[in-house]
């Protein structure tokens, strides 16, 4: 793969790549027939295409069939569907290119959530987003859709961002965990159902360090304990039952949880020795147990330890990077969204390509984006 050097940037925020000295470049696969892949066409690929010449992406983020990126500027670009002003352009155009949105270069970290919405901090902590607006998504008080970036709110002091199934989760820089939009299986962690069109802060604790959000949310403490609440008719929250909780509950008493990931009911997690875990959905093999059988607590995807980061799809993909730089995904492939050249289902991890640097890896509906 190629790449070039370039001086060290380090942004705060969800989708942060920090700290590179090297650039890389954006890559894609999968769908194109909203635009997504950024390629200028609509045409589906089986294998890695890199985006355009540059060697400047550094945070990649991806909607259902829509495309978002921060380049090492910190100008933000989008692209692909567009038909609830999701891409943040004043309009509701498809692009099938990425488009710079607005000209400010302070964006740090950005999220899709849902099909039709997006949310964005900026360097100085501020919170922005536009799109649709259905459930409350936005957080901005009301339910009117925006085609372009608003602020939520006037507070400075957002850190972490990531949109789930039309809801928000989101941390601020004192270690409290937010939630706002859609609330119908209890997933915003408020003890109801009620769904809430402004963020509302999840219990009163102050150690919440990452989260992820689909019809239920997974969090990780800053003591590495695990935590869910939401739906569970597939056992996606992991504690062993498929029954639902509005309110936080642990999962096990481990201490040592890093990375999680989820998506159309199926949780990827990674502990701090490297080991890959998976539960919940596993109907197209993408828990990557050998299997199509849903779990409901946590079981252990083969035996390696050098699990780095990962990514779940709408799509029941599954995709991850090990500390060597290789790729791997499995799941569901029905558009060649695993990017292994043709159009398999595999339930177990399989390796894409022979390259090793990649760095950065998002899962979208049936189409993916990739820094490497």
């Amino acid at each position: 793969m190629s790449y070039r050097y370039a001086n060290a940037i380090v942004q705060p925020g969800l989708n942060t790549l920090v700290a590179p000295t090297v650039q890389y470049n954006l890559l894609v696969w999968g769908s194109g027939a909203s635009g997504q892949l950024g390629l200028g066409n609509i045409t589906n690929y089986s294998s890695p295409r890199q985006v355009g010449s540059l060697y400047n992406w550094s945070v990649i983020a991806t909607g259902a069939n829509y495309s978002l990126g921060i380049k090492t500027d910190g100008t933000l670009w989008s692209w692909g569907k567009n038909n609830s002003g999701q891409l943040g352009l004043g309009n509701t155009t498809y692009y099938s290119s990425p488009k710079q949105v607005g000209s400010l270069t302070n964006w740090a970290s950005v999220s899709a959530t849902g099909d039709y919405c997006t949310l964005a901090i900026k360097t100085d902590g501020t919170l922005w987003g536009w799109g649709l607006n259905s459930f409350g998504e936005l957080g901005t008080g009301s339910r009117t859709t925006f085609s372009s970036p608003v602020q939520i709110g006037a507070l400075t002091n957002w850190s972490f961002i990531y949109g789930g199934a039309i809801a928000t989760v989101a941390i601020k820089t004192d270690g409290t965990l937010w939630t706002w939009g859609n609330n119908d299986q209890g997933q915003l962690g408020l003890g109801n159902r009620t769904s809430y069109s402004s963020p509302k802060q999840v219990g009163a604790l102050t150690n919440w360090k990452k989260a992820s959000l689909s019809n239920s949310l997974t969090a990780i403490k800053t003591d590495g304990t695990l935590w869910t609440w939401g739906a569970n008719g597939l056992g996606q929250l992991g504690t062993g039952n498929i029954t639902y909780k509005s309110s936080p509950v642990q999962v096990g008493s481990l201490t040592n949880w890093l990375n999680i990931s989820q998506a159309n009911a199926s949780v990827l997690a990674i502990k701090t020795d490297g080991t890959l875990w998976a539960w919940g959905n596993g109907g197209n093999g993408q828990l990557g147990l050998g299997n199509s059988t849903n779990y409901s607590s946590p079981k252990q995807v083969g035996s390696l330890t050098n699990w780095l980061s990962l990514s779940s799809s709408y799509a029941t993909s599954s995709y991850a990077i090990k500390t060597d730089g290789t790729l791997w995904s499995w799941g569901y492939n029905a558009t060649g969204e695993l990017g292994l050249n043709n159009l398999t289902y595999y339930s177990s991890p399989k390796q894409v390509g022979s390259t090793t640097t990649w760095k950065k890896i998002a899962g979208g509906n049936y189409f993916v984006l990739a820094i490497g």
